[in-house]
């Protein structure tokens, strides 16, 4: 069926730049390495999709300095950035694409879907997309929230995370700390405390929920003597729950294991943090 307003091509790859508004700085070269060979025996089974580069537009920044180190390219990527990397990686020289009119409105937000909905965007990489659509769009939250259909206090809890200290941020971005451990760090004052704590966490394979009582206790500096109150400790199985529970539903989880019995607290902040939760535990 006829999209209106799209078409389709098989177009060389050298005429393709990357989406300049791309909120994904990662790409695991193991999954582009997959993706590569099995583009090389069944080839790219969903085509890439691109929009014309217009020469009476004005570029950014970003678009000119692509436009630079490609000057043959006429189209710019929409979304498909692994499809594409994989076919360059598999020897392809061309790619099979739709080519849609898409304003630069739209460029960002869709590359940020595509991310959302297909490959995990890290932690830091989705903070700073929502980030560039509120400031492109002169959004508020709530308005953002609506456009990409994210709950508020899911957007508002993401965006803390860019209020790390750099050395924070590029631990998360780099996976040595859990999406988990960064909030916990935020309940933190200082920035050293936060990366004298992440520097311990990467050290001692510290758990989230050990990150947690260390920030409530105040960061002591030094491990816990046996003359000093003792928290109380959960399984290993209870502390990857812990972990995998706070990362699924974006909040603080916390596990209390007794001897018979025990209890999964899954916090919230108001009615519409509540809801989004609860429809996370529904669709499991």
């Amino acid at each position: 069926m006829a999209v209106p307003g799209a078409s389709f091509a098989v177009l060389r790859v050298e005429e393709i730049i990357p989406n300049s508004r791309q909120p994904r700085e990662v790409f695991d070269e193991d999954e582009l390495a997959e993706l590569a060979a099995s583009i090389t025996e069944v080839g790219v089974l969903q085509p890439i999709v691109v929009r014309p580069i217009k020469p009476t537009d004005e570029p950014t920044e970003a678009l000119r300095a692509l436009l630079e180190a490609k000057p043959e390219a006429r189209y710019e990527l929409i979304m498909g950035e692994r499809r594409l990397r994989a076919s360059e990686l598999a020897g392809n020289s061309t790619v099979p694409a739709i080519i849609r009119d898409t304003e630069d409105d739209d460029l960002l937000r869709d590359a940020l879907l595509e991310n959302l909905h297909r490959v995990q965007l890290n932690a830091l990489e989705e903070a700073s997309a929502y980030q560039q659509l509120m400031a492109d769009f002169g959004a508020t939250q709530e308005e953002l929230s609506k456009r990409i259909a994210r709950s508020r206090p899911q957007i508002a809890n993401t965006l803390r995370l860019l209020k790390l200290p750099p050395a924070v941020q590029r631990k998360l971005a780099g996976g040595s700390i859990s999406a988990g451990h960064a909030r916990a760090l935020l309940g933190l004052q200082e920035a050293a405390d936060m990366e004298r704590l992440a520097e311990r966490i990467v050290a001692e394979g510290l758990s989230v929920r050990t990150t947690e009582e260390l920030v409530r206790l105040g960061l002591p500096r030094r491990p816990v003597t046996p003359t000093q109150p003792r928290t109380k400790t959960i399984s290993p199985l209870g502390e990857r729950l812990v972990s995998t529970l706070s990362d699924a539903y974006d909040t603080r989880v916390t596990i209390s294991e007794g001897r018979r019995k025990g209890k999964i607290v899954i916090e919230f902040a108001g009615t519409e943090d509540l809801e989004r939760i609860a429809a996370l535990l529904m669709k499991e």
